[in-house]
């Protein structure tokens, strides 16, 4: 699709600085660690950003060491970080990631509380130039950093709705940031219903709906004002709904998983770089499947996400 806007997408996150263990096991045996960059919805953006769109991203950092690598990091993916607010203030978040043999989550720590990130707020927004993109992408974990980051989603989501723009929302639960279950469904709900297309995990959904299928977690977000939604089913690829159509995607066979950190957001760049390539949601979702399986076979977060040229190459 041709657009007259110079922003294809926009999202607003908090970057990490990652620390990779160099051997499994125990955090605490790690002798030595890999710097790479971690967050939610950066991931996202340097997915899409491989693949040629224009990407703005928004958020805080600390003027740290930390902070400087990252936004240099992202600034060499080509990604727009020109409303990114640097602060003496505050210090950027970092994580700790633990390594596994075969199968399961590694062990993640994480150091974000009253990170520069969490202190974003409304008037950080630059609304003109947030309006000028085609599509907003808002995760719930954001949304749980603080109650400035809350009322920024709500207030971007609100915006780009206003405008006539399309919003995805990955709900991204991290139930120990916020207050309790029942706070963090409630609200994580409220979002989704301000979003065209949603993209929950299979357990994410059943938690946060009540529903124990693909189908019923569907008509849940339909019936809430969703005009897509696109349940997650790991290795066995994706369900799809919209008003008048649902289907299957098969997942992508994986010889070695070596970590599923990451695998969720490289699906959602699949989703959305698709549905902004005006492709079919099949194909879409067909895409996402492929970029999820990639990002599962790769120690980092972003070393899996794929550039036009491999897209074209896998016939995607």
């Amino acid at each position: 699709m041709v657009s007259d806007m110079s922003i294809d997408v926009v999202t607003f996150g908090e970057a990490m600085m990652l620390l990779v263990a160099d051997k499994s096991g125990p955090l605490e045996n790690a002798s030595a660690f890999i710097k790479r960059t971690a967050g939610a919805e950066t991931n996202v953006a340097i997915g899409l950003a491989r693949l040629g769109l224009n990407v703005g991203w928004c958020s805080r950092l600390g003027t740290d060491s930390m902070g400087r690598y990252l936004l240099g990091a992202m600034q060499a993916e080509g990604i727009d970080c020109t409303h990114v607010v640097t602060t003496d203030k505050q210090r950027t978040g970092f994580m700790i990631k633990g390594r596994v043999e075969g199968s399961g989550d590694p062990e993640i720590e994480y150091h974000r509380s009253g990170s520069a990130a969490s202190q974003y707020s409304i008037a950080d927004i630059d609304k003109d130039w947030l309006v000028s993109a085609r599509h907003l992408h808002a995760t719930g974990i954001f949304a749980a950093l603080s109650d400035s980051c809350l009322e920024t989603t709500v207030a971007s989501m609100d915006l780009m709705r206003k405008a006539g723009r399309t919003i995805s929302f990955d709900p991204n639960l991290r139930p120990t940031l916020w207050g309790s279950e029942e706070r963090m469904r409630s609200t994580v709900n409220a979002l989704a219903a301000k979003a065209d297309w949603v993209l929950p995990g299979i357990e994410e959904g059943k938690l946060l709906t009540g529903q124990s299928t693909p189908e019923g977690i569907a008509d849940i977000y339909l019936n809430a004002g969703a005009s897509l939604v696109v349940v997650k089913l790991g290795p066995d690829g994706a369900y799809w709904a919209d008003k008048n159509h649902a289907s299957y995607v098969p997942g992508f066979p994986v010889k070695t998983v070596v970590d599923t950190v990451g695998a969720g957001d490289g699906f959602a760049v699949g989703v959305i770089s698709g549905l902004l390539d005006d492709c079919r949601t099949s194909d879409a979702v067909r895409r996402a499947t492929w970029i999820g399986a990639r990002a599962v076979q790769v120690l980092g977060d972003t070393e899996g996400l794929p550039s036009r040229k491999d897209l074209i190459e896998a016939g995607l």
